[in-house]
């Protein structure tokens, strides 16, 4: 069924009560757009991203669609890929992904492909995964929160998380400042967990995303010669603990659907399947 919109424009702070009421219906699916939202606002000076939004027709028009255009491309609401892919098109591409629900990512995709392809990767079904219960596990009692002294420890860990799950290095042109600059904010906000040894990490996690509706868990990695021990299930269960009630209601997370050891070890710690998220990598 082809969504009747009118066509999408840029949104701003004047949309921000439409654009909150849109995402708070996919709390678990919007959690990276709605935290962002949440801390910048619509206005795309603060945000340091677009935000593209299409409204249904009637009185008064309710959006029904967005698209946040950043470093990523989310699609989110209901489809209107024919209206955003128009502008992307239009607009060429500067983001490093398009990540989202599968259903709104896949026909997206179809319409950017000839023009913005080929990808470097495309994941096309990455189970969508949330808790609101405590873990099914005990919780690893030595995962506690990285603090910005330990930046500097934390980080060839993060370095090689990021390598290994995303496929290149983040040290680019830059030597990796920016990548350094978020991973200083996350520690900061309190969003970094690890697990230290004698001044060695061997597991850590991130929330990458927090909102009023959920908190979705990144970064996820366990040092390579200790794994299949349990140790990342029993950290993933401490970062689960500590993040419901006093961070968020529900924590999400998505996976590689070829990745087994987590997704087994996520269902070992509690976690459900929700949805399904696709990833088209450049």
């Amino acid at each position: 069924m082809i969504l009747r919109t009118a066509s999408s424009r840029l949104l701003d702070d004047a949309d921000l009560a439409a654009l909150k009421r849109l995402l708070a219906d996919d709390p678990i699916g919007n959690c990276s757009v709605a935290g962002r939202v949440e801390a910048y606002g619509a206005a795309p000076h603060r945000l340091g991203a677009q935000l593209w939004g299409t409204y249904g027709w009637g009185a008064p028009a309710r959006l029904v669609a967005g698209c946040y255009v950043g470093a990523n491309l989310v699609p989110f609401g209901r489809d209107a890929a024919e209206t955003f892919a128009e502008r992307a098109r239009r607009d060429g591409r500067r983001c490093s992904s398009i990540v989202g629900r599968s259903e709104l990512v896949a026909p997206l995709w179809q319409r950017l492909c000839q023009h913005w392809g080929p990808a470097r990767e495309i994941r096309p079904a990455q189970p969508l995964l949330a808790i609101a219960a405590p873990p099914a596990l005990d919780p690893d009692p030595q995962v506690r929160r990285v603090t910005a002294e330990e930046l500097e420890l934390l980080m060839p860990a993060a370095i090689a998380m990021f390598t290994e799950e995303v496929g290149v290095s983040p040290l680019g042109s830059d030597n990796g400042a920016l990548y350094r600059a978020r991973m200083r904010q996350l520690v900061a906000a309190g969003r970094c967990f690890a697990r230290i040894e004698r001044g060695r990490v061997i597991f850590k996690a991130d929330l990458g995303a927090v909102s009023p509706g959920a908190a979705q868990v990144q970064g996820v990695w366990v040092d390579p010669a200790l794994r299949g021990r349990g140790i990342g299930t029993a950290g993933t269960a401490a970062v689960v603990a500590a993040t419901l009630g006093s961070v968020a209601p529900v924590v999400s997370l998505y996976v590689n659907d070829y990745n087994t050891a987590a997704r087994a070890a996520y269902r070992r710690v509690g976690f459900q399947q929700v949805g399904t998220f696709m990833s088209v990598l450049f």
